[in-house]
């Protein structure tokens, strides 16, 4: 019987070694394809007249303000080594020392603040109605959010806390921790784990894997269920934000904090290291964030329920939309017209 799991040796971040072409930015590519094809499949099934260049600048505009949000927030909230205030150019410059590192950091969080507010920017350029696409758009983005996530497992990042469960996995880029700390000598020996050079590897939770089914196939499962059982517009918007919510927040006490940043709020002082549980009233900040998003989607789901012409499967097209819409109407009758002659001929 395995009392722990090793982590697959022949898994690396590089999809091709001695090239900058990572597994981590194909998983996202894969996370936008899905996402834009589960979109169009309900435009089809709502009979919208949505032409292929919209779309794909809807998504173009939303993707551009989740890469933007997500670097921005992370080196805000995140960083505290102070280098983003004193040379901002770096938060978007993927070099270091000449070498191409790509933007390592991002943040879900501000990802979606950023996402939100390119989409309902496009949306009103267009005079869409963003809380019928909304509700589209969050029926989508789960399912892709699962590549996103293993993404990080093949990274061996975001990786979870120690754990002498069968499920635990030794990352191989994991903190090590000197042996001759009394609870890490514990569970080196019930595991069987033999130092080296008097530091040990410990297994930890692979909560990416954990958020990558909850978070991504669990939730896309539900919403994509509800998606044609929506009580008014807007409705799947305040379930996809209290859903990843609540879900992220107690997948939260699996995943060890930031070392720099540890409990933002600690409320019984256990001594213990962050690296193991403590107490289920000690918040990180991917915690007081998920909370807020509960917070604000409960809040979201109130104002959604009251605005007028909230009644689903409806989209209010603007004017750019409606002549688009008036063109291929009217190409289609004149090739009709143009068969019937041919027929008559």
């Amino acid at each position: 019987m395995l009392l722990y799991i090793p982590y697959p040796s022949w898994l690396k971040p590089e999809i091709i070694p001695g090239l900058p072409i990572r597994w981590y930015g194909l998983m996202y590519l894969i996370a936008f394809v899905i996402a834009y094809l589960l979109f169009r499949r309900q435009e089809k099934e709502r009979s919208l007249k949505l032409d292929d260049d919209s779309v794909s600048s809807l998504f173009f505009w939303t993707i551009v303000g989740l890469l933007v949000g997500a670097r921005i927030f992370a080196t805000i909230v995140y960083d505290t080594s102070g280098i983003y205030i004193q040379k901002p150019w770096r938060i978007f410059w993927p070099f270091d020392g000449g070498k191409f590192v790509g933007l390592q950091g991002m943040s879900y969080h501000g990802g979606l603040i950023g996402a939100t507010i390119g989409f309902i920017a496009y949306c009103r350029y267009r005079k869409w109605d963003a809380r019928e696409l909304g509700d589209m758009l969050v029926a989508a983005v789960p399912l892709g959010y699962t590549f996103g996530r293993l993404g990080n497992f093949i990274n061996g990042e975001l990786y979870g806390r120690v754990t002498t469960s069968p499920i635990g996995m030794i990352f191989p880029h994991a903190e090590q921790f000197p042996y001759q700390l009394p609870w890490v000598r514990e569970i080196a020996e019930k595991l069987a784990i033999i130092p080296v050079n008097g530091y040990v590897n410990l297994p930890r939770h692979p909560s990416q894997l954990y958020e990558a089914f909850f978070e991504g196939i669990v939730l896309w499962v539900i919403l994509w269920l509800l998606r044609n059982r929506r009580p008014f517009k807007g409705f799947l918007i305040g379930m996809y934000v209290i859903g990843y919510g609540a879900v992220r927040f107690f997948i939260e006490y699996f995943r060890e904090p930031d070392a720099d940043l540890g409990y933002r709020i600690e409320l019984v002082k256990t001594g213990l290291p962050p690296a193991l549980f403590s107490s289920f009233f000690n918040f990180s900040t991917g915690q007081i964030l998920c909370f807020l998003m509960i917070l604000g989607g409960g809040i979201w789901l109130f104002i959604a329920s009251k605005l007028p012409n909230n009644k689903p499967g409806s989209v209010e097209l603007g004017m750019p939309a409606l002549v688009e819409t008036h063109q291929i109407d009217r190409a289609r009758r004149k090739n009709e017209q143009r068969n019937l002659r041919k027929k008559l001929k």
